[in-house]
């Protein structure tokens, strides 16, 4: 398994207060907000996500986009880690493993997209 892309994630307690704050410090807005739940911005080909009332973890870390969850499962149980149990998202499914050190790493599969034709 390869991670298709990796972005540090930032727990706040207010996402618009947030939100503000990184559009002022980055010089750009945000590519997505979701209400109070989540936020990105992007430069370039860097991502920087914000969690507010949707988050995975209370501590800084980061995400991992994979394209199969079952196969990240495998790759951490040959480890003899663990992924914790799978939560869906509005986006997307995931769950957390913890790294050395304590950090959060959220491993997360897109879900499928919905036509609402």
């Amino acid at each position: 398994m390869a991670a298709l892309s990796v972005t540090p994630v930032l727990p706040v307690p207010n996402l618009a207060e947030a939100v503000a704050f990184w559009t002022d410090a980055l010089g750009v807005p945000p590519t997505f907000v979701d209400g109070d739940r989540w936020a990105e911005f992007r430069l370039g080909d860097t991502k920087l996500a914000l969690a507010g009332t949707d988050r995975a973890a209370d501590e800084a870390g980061v995400m991992l986009k994979v394209d199969d969850l079952d196969t990240a499962a495998d790759a951490l149980a040959a480890r003899e880690e663990s992924l914790g149990p799978r939560a869906e998202g509005a986006h997307e499914v995931r769950a957390v493993a913890t790294a050395p050190g304590g950090h959060p790493v959220v491993f997360y599969e897109p879900l499928p997209r919905r036509d609402d034709a």
